[in-house]
């Protein structure tokens, strides 16, 4: 778990020091750092490229997926209001790629509820 703990008070010309845990966060917690850095400094804070345009459309996607099945909304249903329904219906529904899809969105949705959405804060990498 993260957490900022600032004991006593705090002036911005003073140092503080930051006590990081060497495990497999450890380059996305030096990230933060550096923000927070640079935030303290008035420096300018570069953009998070922890979540692209692309993995911002599917979370939203994901969202919606798991709201509209919460709701009631068959697979179909959701791939309509997600995609559109001309799109939906331009191929056999049992074996489209956008009713996988819709699936898909709905399991990795419901995944991210169930305490998956940590991986959110993880920039990815390669092992």
């Amino acid at each position: 778990m993260n957490r900022l703990l600032l004991i006593g008070t705090i002036s911005l010309d003073q140092s503080l020091a930051a006590l990081i845990p060497l495990d497999v966060d450890l380059l996305d917690r030096l990230d933060a750092v550096g923000h927070l850095w640079r935030m303290i400094q008035g420096k300018r804070v570069p953009p998070d490229s922890r979540l692209t345009a692309q993995r911002r459309r599917r979370l939203r996607h994901m969202l919606q997926a798991v709201d509209g099945r919460a709701a009631g909304a068959s697979y179909r249903e959701i791939a309509e209001a997600i995609y559109g329904a001309p799109r939906v219906a331009s191929d056999p529904w049992k074996t489209s790629a956008l009713r996988d899809a819709t699936i898909d969105l709905v399991k990795d949705g419901l995944s991210l509820i169930a305490g998956d959405y940590r991986r959110l804060l993880r920039h990815r990498r390669r092992s």
